[in-house]
């Protein structure tokens, strides 16, 4: 019997992918996002009955009405990964309000609230895959709250594994490089800002024209991996990278 998976973030880049590959092996897929005529059309162009819902995971109303509207329809979640996520360079001393508060919101906060809410509609077996970054780890420029943002997911995605042990819920963190899609919007970076950080990480040994960047389907095989693992086998920590093919 198929799986029941829902993915945050599904209308491009990584979630559109592993919509299209979970549905083209039979699970059913429930793509969660913010601009309900995005994750709709890349719901009826998937087709298999996924099912898209308007969801901001920065809002912890819009996560309850989401997973309320689920739950009609699924009363029982198999998989949640949390894709959602926004990166932006700038400097703390130059950051907005807007930029604060937005990152943390939908890179912490959101998973938090998706967790929430998924959690009492999972059975013993059920996964949550949080999706982390390798630029806690790689010496990137401006991106600190960005990086604050994916370690503390490291952190809740640790803890949140101890506290689901009992309940036979496992959770796995997946720290992902840079991808690539052919229908993913180019970042609308301030031009300076964008200047600056493309200099800085230079200095730091980081040329990013000529860094590797992963398809994002190249890397849905990750997911069905750990997704698949038997049920006497935990995988805490992932790390998947790009390297030029």
């Amino acid at each position: 019997m198929g799986k029941t998976i829902v993915i945050t973030g599904a209308g491009a880049g990584l979630g559109k992918a592993l919509a299209h590959r979970f549905v083209s092996e039979g699970e059913t897929v429930i793509l969660l996002g913010r601009t309900l005529s995005k994750v709709q059309s890349v719901a009826d162009a998937i087709g298999g009955g996924a099912m898209a819902v308007e969801c901001d995971v920065a809002s912890p109303d819009s996560v309850r009405a989401a997973f309320a509207a689920i739950a009609r329809k699924h009363p029982k979640i198999d998989v949640l990964v949390n894709n959602a996520g926004i990166y932006e360079p700038f400097t703390i001393a130059e950051a907005t309000d807007r930029q604060i508060d937005s990152i943390i919101a939908i890179n912490l906060k959101g998973p938090i609230y998706c967790c929430r809410s998924a959690i009492p509609m999972m059975e013993k077996g059920g996964h949550i895959i949080n999706v982390g970054s390798e630029s806690i780890a790689v010496p990137f420029v401006m991106l600190a709250l960005y990086q604050c943002s994916k370690a503390g997911l490291e952190q809740f995605s640790q803890q949140l594994e101890a506290e689901l042990e009992e309940s036979g819920i496992r959770v796995t963190l997946v720290r992902a490089g840079p991808m690539h899609d052919e229908g993913k919007d180019r970042p609308n970076w301030d031009r300076d800002a964008a200047m600056r950080f493309h200099m800085g990480c230079a200095k730091n040994g980081l040329d990013m024209r000529v860094r590797p960047v992963s398809h994002s389907a190249s890397v849905t095989g990750v997911f069905r991996a750990v997704i698949d693992l038997p049920p006497d086998v935990r995988v805490s920590h992932v790390s998947v990278g790009a390297r030029k093919a």
